[in-house]
């Protein structure tokens, strides 16, 4: 198939100070995203011996159906109608089609939280930066535009900000020139909450195709059926450990 704490100045001194030595990045390697990194608040309520993740049974996901990306865009002020092509999307439905078989699979692709995430990797500020929880962000402060992230992720699942906006959810900022993903509700963990929009959106409708937890804990429903029944990373091939996994392709 195919297809801590500090002020935000103190973040923003950090990096412009940083930014000048941009040019030398060369030379310093990964010693410029070490320092530039570092300066990012250390989230205390974060521990590694969670893996939040979401498993995703595309058998039970139905053609036509788009709940999950209008609640992924109502909880985090995107676009929603009339979006056009340069339009930010975390979550996008796709077709896969079989071509010995003809046969169509729908999903809904988004950021797969990696575990080595190719976006981290290529960040030449640490604006994009994977929690101990394996929840992989992108610090606006930090981001620049240079949309290397977006060249490397192998699911297109980052956005550029093209246009300035307004009325922005205060846990979800945006900011012209920065690149977006999926965020795996970040807000919503970090309240303690356990679902995320678009899970919720998918239940509500009937088709529980969604299911958010924590992978790590043997007792969690998405731990349960890891454990029991065959699931797929998607280009498992690059070995990049995934926080999202899809049964039923």
């Amino acid at each position: 198939m195919s297809e801590t704490e500090a002020p935000i100045n103190v973040y923003r001194r950090h990096f412009l100070t940083s930014i000048g030595a941009l040019t030398a990045s060369v030379a310093l390697g990964g010693a410029l995203v070490q320092r530039v990194a570092s300066a990012r608040a250390p989230e205390e309520a974060v521990t590694g011996k969670v893996r939040w993740g979401m498993l995703v049974n595309a058998g039970k996901c139905v053609e036509g159906c788009d709940d999950c990306v209008k609640a992924c865009d109502e909880e985090n002020g995107l676009k929603s109608s009339g979006r056009s092509e340069i339009d930010a999307q975390w979550i996008r439905k796709v077709t896969l089609k079989d071509k010995t078989t003809n046969r169509t699979t729908v999903l809904p692709m988004l950021c797969q939280h990696c575990t080595t995430a190719p976006c981290v990797d290529v960040c030449p500020t640490g604006a994009s930066f994977r929690r101990i929880d394996g929840i992989v962000l992108v610090d606006k402060h930090l981001c620049i535009g240079c949309r290397y992230c977006m060249m490397a992720c192998p699911y297109k699942a980052r956005s550029f900000i093209h246009e300035a906006h307004s009325d922005q959810k205060s846990w979800a900022p945006r900011g012209k020139g920065t690149v977006e993903s999926c965020t795996l509700c970040v807000h919503r963990v970090d309240r303690g909450e356990t679902t995320t929009a678009c899970q919720d959106a998918c239940t509500k409708a009937g088709h529980n195709a969604i299911l958010f937890g924590d992978m790590n804990d043997p007792n969690s429903e998405i731990a349960k059926h890891l454990a029991t029944e065959p699931s797929t990373q998607v280009r498992g091939n690059l070995n990049l450990n995934l926080g999202v996994r899809y049964q039923g392709i």
